[in-house]
Formats: structure tokens, C-alpha cells, sequence
């Protein structure tokens, strides 16, 4: 099973560069996402030549800039005839200076900002187009590092920490997918998150000083999976650990702190 038309977004590094050859070498169309233009066009060189009759067409905007997100759904929008893949996989992880605050163009923690708020807005944006090619599917890739958001103090402006932030923003990005999944359940457009696998050897696991376990590929198979598995077409609303379907962290099946958490995200990323 081949989708027609495929965005991945962090496409120029690590796992999602890993995505892009993936999918260039099973055909159809493949959307690339980065944000150095030098090095989103040399991974686009590199699908083109893993798959010679994939179409690969590239999209260029920070993530850590929501008018940079909406942005660039709107010339997706305008640019794509069907879009029936979405592969949010883009990441702030821990930092290099982990206990150095970092902000988003619009002021937001920088990990809540790239890891919940723009996958969520892009998926909201493009969700036109994803349900006019339905039967779609939307892969959110978060991990199994899940720590409970606090609503007092959601953009960590105390006892900041670069991995308990991803940790949290991770957490958010899942309380998410089950939101946007029961929304959209009978539209034909499935929404699943998954841990892709254990410290994959990419530049953010090295930044912040863990030794990598994995390779990247040990991570496309169960994404690819998701995205592609004619066994999982009805499959939405669900957390895996790789090929697993778990539980994730309580939180995310508290309804009272789900619906904080949209409402929150709703409201900035407006």
C-alpha cells in the first residue's frame, strides 16, 4: 500500500530524513519539511534519487514560528491537489544547555511551542485537504519520556529543565491526538501517536549528552507501519510503543485535563 501524497515534517536530520527515503522509495509524493533550505534541498536530492519516479517537492518554514506554521499549511493547501500522509515529526528535544529557557516567536516555552502547539496547528490547518483525500492518516511522533503537564505552570517558568519540558510538551502532543482522533472519527482521517524507539542515534539525543541505543530505522519501521498497515486503516486514537498498543501516561485519560489542555492550545495557537 502506497500513500499518494506524504508531508514529513523535520525531514532534513535523524529519523524524518531517514521517513523521507523510506517513502521516496515506495513511489507516489513525498512533502519534505525543514527549516535550512540548504540542507532540505540536499535531502530532497537524496529522495529523488532513492526513488526516481517519487515526486518530492519541498516546504520550508520554523516550526518554532506559528505564523511560519499556518504559513506554510496555506501553501500546502494551495500547492497539493490530495494529501492523505501526515508524519508530524519534528522536535525540539532537551537542549545542549538544558537548564537555558528558550522561547518561541511568539513567546512560548520552545518545546511546548515545536513539539504540541505546531504539530497541532498544521494538523488543524491541513485537516480541509486531509479529510477532502480521506481515506488519511496523521502520525504524531511522540515518546515513551511522558510527564504530566502542569496547568499552573504549563511554559515551565519554574525550575526549568530542557527534558522535563520535552517530556511534558511529548505528553501534550499525545493528550492531543486523542482529542483530534474522536473529533474527527467518521471522516476517514485516523490520528495515532507512537514511541518510535529508544534513544535513536540522531543530533538531538547526542546534544544532550545520552549515548544513542538505536539507529534511526529502528524507528521508521513502526512509524511507516502506522502510516501504511492496511490492517491498522480504522485503527485512531491510540498510543504505541513501537508495535505496541499501551497505555500512555495517566494524564492523558483525564477528560478534565484534556479539555484544559485544548483549551489552552486552541487559544494560542489562534
Amino acid at each position: 500500500m502506497t500513500q499518494r501524497t506524504t508531508l514529513i515534517t523535520g525531514a532534513t536530520q535523524g529519523m524524518g530524513r531517514a521517513l523521507a527515503l523510506d517513502l521516496a522509495a515506495r513511489g507516489g509524493t513525498v512533502l519534505l519539511h525543514g527549516r535550512d533550505r540548504t540542507r532540505l534541498e540536499a535531502v530532497a536530492a537524496e529522495a529523488r534519487a532513492a526513488g526516481p519516479a517519487t515526486t518530492v517537492r519541498t516546504y520550508l518554514a520554523d516550526l518554532s514560528d506559528l505564523d511560519q506554521v499556518h504559513a506554510m499549511a496555506d501553501r500546502v493547501r494551495a500547492a497539493e491537489p490530495y494529501l492523505d500522509g501526515l508524519i508530524n515529526n519534528a522536535v525540539a528535544g532537551g537542549g545542549e544547555e538544558p537548564l537555558k529557557r528558550e522561547l518561541s516567536r511568539q513567546g512560548h516555552e520552545l518545546r511546548f511551542a515545536v513539539n504540541h502547539l505546531a504539530p497541532y496547528a498544521l494538523t488543524r490547518d491541513l485537516l480541509p485537504l486531509l479529510t477532502a483525500s480521506a481515506p488519511a492518516r496523521v502520525v504524531n511522533v511522540a515518546s515513551i519520556g511522558q510527564e504530566a503537564v502542569d496547568f499552573d505552570d504549563v511554559m515551565l517558568e519554574r525550575d526549568y529543565e530542557g527534558l522535563r519540558a520535552y517530556c511534558r510538551s511529548k505528553l501534550a502532543m499525545i493528550m492531543a491526538t486523542f482529542e483530534l482522533a474522536a473529533e474527527l472519527r467518521g471522516t476517514g482521517v485516523t490520528v495515532n501517536t507512537l514511541h518510535p524507539a529508544h534513544l535513536m542515534d540522531t543530533d538531538g539525543v547526542r546534544a544532550y549528552g545520552l549515548t544513542p541505543l538505536t539507529t534511526t530505522d529502528e524507528g521508521v519501521r513502526p512509524t511507516v507501519r502506522l502510516l501504511l498497515d492496511p490492517d491498522l486503516a480504522t485503527t485512531t486514537g491510540r498510543y504505541f510503543d513501537q508495535f505496541t498498543d499501551v497505555r500512555a501516561h495517566d494524564q492523558a485519560y483525564d477528560p478534565e485535563a484534556r479539555a484544559r489542555l485544548m483549551e489552552l492550545t486552541h487559544r494560542l495557537v489562534a
